[in-house]
């Protein structure tokens, strides 16, 4: 057997996945990419990743993802579905002269008309010039290069060797996928826990599956700790709480304690009371909810409870949803916590949300009422002959902006949908509206 350097291993050397030794998660590492699971927009039927391995066209690649999302299994399915030499290569282990010491070997199977693909691992932890060794080698396509990242590749990985190679998001695995995994290892009798003939509840499994922070990895090792503890053929909820060092709290996603804890989270807001809300947005965290579930219901309060009482409260609660999608957790934690405190706080007014079903009571009520002549667009001759458009007042031809001219059907005219309150941002607002009513009633007379 070759001897490498530290961090440096190829797909000769004893990776054993097949070792009863071996962490869980590393013997059930896939083998092909039929046994892949997840990141179907890369390996699902005629996409990138399967379409280069079809065609025989791999290309240098920066694997972009959360930890244990698959982004180092993908490389060695990769090498074994091209029959290429793969060299594992870590970042924190390794340096210059190991770098040298790959190529050499590289040119080598490059000589024997063989790929080598190397895996850099952690490719951010590399500096500038160590970055900038990879480059004439990737060029001139002595090695394809996979490299591993769960920073953003633009500020982490150096404009040259970034413009070489094609970035692959991985996404974080979802908790269906996780359990999927789970069943897997519990079945297979040749690298996973078949041979012990155990089970595990429904309850512990959706519990593990969402909690393992989208980690295959995590999930995976928890499990063997877990099957190590029962002294049943039962893995329960009680047991994988002892393996995760975490307790389940009452909270079903799908059941009635999910809609209690939403409702106490939304009527904290509403409330004005920012520590119950923070304190139930940590109960949904903790126990696994969809942060953009949470951020969708706030982006609603924002606008059916506090509305024109603060305008900015939408914009911020937007904002938060965007800044989460880049950030995710766990700092975005700290996203949700800010847009909670800024809308528990605000002031509120549900008179935009009470307006909007006001007017949709009226329609629904009496009808398409017909468009008044004088707001209706006139663009061709006979239109105008019979009236469209006529007696209409251009509201910028008028003295701060404003005609005073009646825009509802006749038989609403004077008919009032919107009602601000006189507090927050629609203090502002009650005034305008004031000055309306009074220069339109000056007009009339």
């Amino acid at each position: 057997m070759k001897q490498h350097s530290p961090g440096l291993w190829d797909t000769n050397d004893t990776v054993a996945t097949s070792s009863t030794s071996a962490p869980l998660a590393e013997r059930m590492r896939p083998r092909t990419l039929a046994e892949f699971t997840g990141q179907e927009h890369l390996v699902g039927e005629g996409r990138i990743l399967q379409r280069m391995i079809e065609t025989d066209s791999l290309s240098s690649l920066i694997f972009w993802g959360p930890p244990g999302c698959g982004k180092t299994t993908l490389a060695h399915v990769i090498a074994r579905e091209t029959k290429a030499h793969f060299i594992f290569f870590s970042a924190i282990l390794s340096g210059i002269k190991e770098i040298r010491e790959i190529f050499r070997e590289a040119e080598g199977y490059a000589s024997r008309g063989m790929r080598t693909i190397l895996f850099v691992d952690e490719i951010h932890r590399f500096n500038k010039s160590q970055q900038d060794a990879f480059l004439p080698y990737v060029e001139k396509g002595v090695v394809t290069m996979i490299g591993a990242t769960t920073e953003n590749p633009s500020f982490e990985v150096i404009a040259p060797l970034l413009s070489r190679c094609r970035v692959l998001t991985l996404k974080q695995l979802e908790a269906p996928t996780i359990e999927t995994l789970l069943q897997q290892a519990l079945t297979d009798r040749e690298r996973g826990l078949g041979k012990l003939g155990l089970g595990i509840s429904t309850e512990a499994l959706g519990f593990l599956a969402d909690h393992a922070g989208g980690d295959a990895r995590v999930a995976l090792n928890t499990l063997e700790v877990a099957a190590g503890l029962t002294r049943d053929t039962l893995i329960t909820i009680e047991v994988t709480q002892e393996a995760l060092q975490k307790k389940a709290l009452l909270y079903d996603k799908g059941g009635e304690e999910h809609y209690n804890v939403i409702s106490a989270f939304i009527k904290s807001m509403r409330g004005s009371d920012p520590d119950a809300a923070l304190y139930w947005l940590a109960r949904m965290l903790e126990a696994g909810e969809d942060p953009i579930f949470i951020l969708r219901r706030m982006i609603i309060l924002a606008s059916e409870d506090i509305g024109n009482a603060d305008p900015r409260a939408l914009q911020l609660a937007v904002s938060a949803l965007q800044a989460f999608q880049v950030i995710g957790m766990p700092e975005g934690r700290i996203i949700l916590g800010q847009a909670v405190t800024y809308l528990a706080t605000a002031p509120k007014s549900n008179a935009s949300y009470i307006g909007i079903d006001a007017a949709l009571g009226e329609v629904r009520n009496s009808g398409a009422l017909p468009v008044p002549l004088h707001i209706r667009n006139a663009p061709t001759r006979l239109m105008k002959e019979l009236g469209y458009g006529k007696g209409y007042q251009y509201a910028h031809d008028f003295s701060e902006g404003y005609a005073g001219q009646n825009c509802l059907p006749d038989s609403l005219a004077g008919r009032k949908f919107y009602d601000p309150k006189g507090f927050g941002y629609e203090k502002s607002i009650v005034e305008r509206m004031e000055w309306l009513k009074k220069t339109k009633d000056s007009k009339r007379r």
